[in-house]
């Protein structure tokens, strides 16, 4: 069975829909270890509203906090001690999509930080970069991060308007797999996934 992390080059580069789309392209589960705020409407949530397929299982977060900041902080604001060594993946005979909490370096406690979980659960990384001014910087940094921590990325997906200089700096420096570009969506709903995820099925089949 495949299982995927889905990390971002920082904050809203598009990891929700990105995770939605692989999850309906694989018909896999779905799980968010840390959630930070939007506890009436979290990813999970959000997910849960954009796949169609009757597989899915949505998983429940190792840890919700109310604040939408970094875990380490919101941990501390509402007064919730994390166990880092008590974040296990779910148990399951399906695909897994992991969606992660903002960018590689976000801290989840005083020593470690999201790319020390993904190094921890021992899962492959689908790096989303989004097109702007600094996403260049941001995309290699993270690239120079997960190489430093012998995590292995099985390719790079392009979210919002394209810029194909900008892409190509990246691929020039790392040497990707593309395993595709979502264009800038005006309404996210179950159809517009599910045309997405029927464009990923291909290239997720050779992972």
């Amino acid at each position: 069975m495949k299982k995927f992390f889905v990390s971002g080059i920082g904050t809203d580069v598009g990891k929700t829909l990105v995770a939605a789309v692989l999850t309906e392209a694989l018909c896999a589960d779905y799980w968010k270890p840390l959630q930070s705020g939007s506890l009436d409407y979290p990813d999970s949530a959000v997910v849960k509203d954009w796949v169609s397929n009757s597989v899915t299982k949505i998983h429940t977060e190792a840890y919700s906090f109310t604040q939408p900041l970094s875990p380490h902080t919101a941990a501390a604001i509402d007064g919730v001690e994390v166990f880092f060594d008590n974040i296990k993946a779910p148990a399951t005979n399906n695909h897994l999509i992991i969606e992660g909490s903002g960018g590689l370096m976000v801290p989840i406690d005083a020593k470690y930080c999201v790319i020390d979980l993904i190094k921890a659960l021992d899962v492959p990384v689908i790096l989303v970069s989004a097109n702007y001014l600094g996403s260049i910087n941001h995309t290699l940094l993270s690239l120079i991060a997960l190489e430093k921590y012998k995590i292995p990325v099985v390719g790079i997906i392009f979210n919002g308007p394209s810029n194909a200089s900008g892409e190509q700096a990246i691929l020039d420096r790392f040497p990707l797999k593309v395993l595709g570009r979502i264009p800038r969506l005006e309404v996210v709903n179950k159809d517009v996934v599910a045309e997405l995820a029927a464009e990923f099925k291909d290239v997720l089949a050779t992972l």
